[in-house]
């Protein structure tokens, strides 16, 4: 496909919005929280959750897998039956689960982009393992999705482009065989290069997070919105600012304190008619809980404004 720049643009931005879910009158009931964030067992998530009144959930599923720091630690048996029963009750909706690989290492930009997601050679067999069993349990909760970073996307290298897409692929096929649709972590590379990348793979969605496009410095996640419109089926809450110092990671901040524009990023979400849920993301701090909370007051009003 041989576009220009603008020309590709205008053409996302025309794009019909398949597979958005339907709309809920009040904007709080289309809110919830991403389990890793209050870095908690998940007993004393659902308490979290229960102080602020929120019942969507976008859950990790690393717990039930491998574990990890970062995602959550192993839980066993009685946290899974845990699990199901708050599902079965009500007391949480799955509105997504999360897919993360143990080995990825985010200390600085350049080693996450060596260890992230399915790039790595080394891990792919037994990534491959992963996603089968991850897909299988997503889709005994009935989760509608499974997202996950897929890693950095380098379309300067034919061959590593090449692998990755197919590799993207298999887990959509792994997934759509499950009856659970894969969606991509945006964020780690521009929203013009994901699009170009969106169309070459087929049942696959798109997590739209605005605060990683400012954390790795990958343009405006406003503009971003009609872009991609297309394929943004799940949206984080989560702000950041630039970083000062070029080839670093930006500034991850308290929802509405960094650089995201709330009320402009909302408004250009309902003006592409994005209908899905929303789920506040914290993964820096020592307050965490309290932000999420303050994420959670601000999301109404700022929503309201837009």
């Amino acid at each position: 496909m041989d576009l220009s720049r603008r020309s590709f643009v205008g053409l996302m931005a025309a794009a019909g919005l398949a597979g958005c879910q339907a709309p809920d009158e009040d904007p709080r009931t289309r809110l919830g929280v991403c389990s890793w964030s209050f870095q908690k067992p998940l007993d004393q998530v659902a308490e979290e959750m229960k102080k602020i009144n929120l019942h969507r959930i976008h859950l990790a599923l690393q717990p039930f897998l491998e574990g990890d720091a970062r995602h959550g630690a192993a839980e066993g048996a009685d946290a899974r039956k845990k699990v199901e029963a708050r599902l079965a009750s009500g007391e949480w909706q799955l509105s997504a689960t999360m897919l993360s690989f143990s080995y990825e290492d985010y200390t600085t930009l350049e080693t996450i982009r060596k260890t992230g997601g399915i790039v790595p050679d080394a891990h792919w067999a037994a990534d491959q393992k992963l996603v089968r069993a991850a897909a299988k349990l997503a889709a005994e909760w009935k989760a509608p999705y499974l997202t996950l970073h897929a890693g950095f996307l380098d379309e300067s290298n034919p061959k590593a482009l090449k692998t990755y897409t197919e590799r993207v692929q298999f887990i959509a096929d792994v997934c759509g065989e499950a009856g659970v649709k894969l969606l991509l972590e945006s964020g780690q590379e521009t929203a013009v290069d994901l699009a170009k990348f969106m169309v070459s793979v087929k049942g696959v969605g798109i997590n739209f997070d605005p605060a990683n496009m400012i954390l790795y410095g990958k343009g405006n996640p406003v503009q971003a919105v009609p872009v991609l419109a297309k394929w943004i089926e799940h949206v984080h809450v989560k702000d950041a600012k630039l970083t000062k110092a070029p080839g670093t990671w930006g500034e991850e901040v308290v929802w509405g304190d960094g650089e995201v524009n709330p009320p402009a990023f909302f408004a250009a979400l309902k003006q592409v008619g994005y209908k899905g849920a929303f789920a506040i993301e914290r993964e820096a701090g020592t307050t965490r809980a309290a932000d999420i909370a303050t994420a959670a007051e601000r999301f109404a009003a700022q929503f309201g404004q837009a």
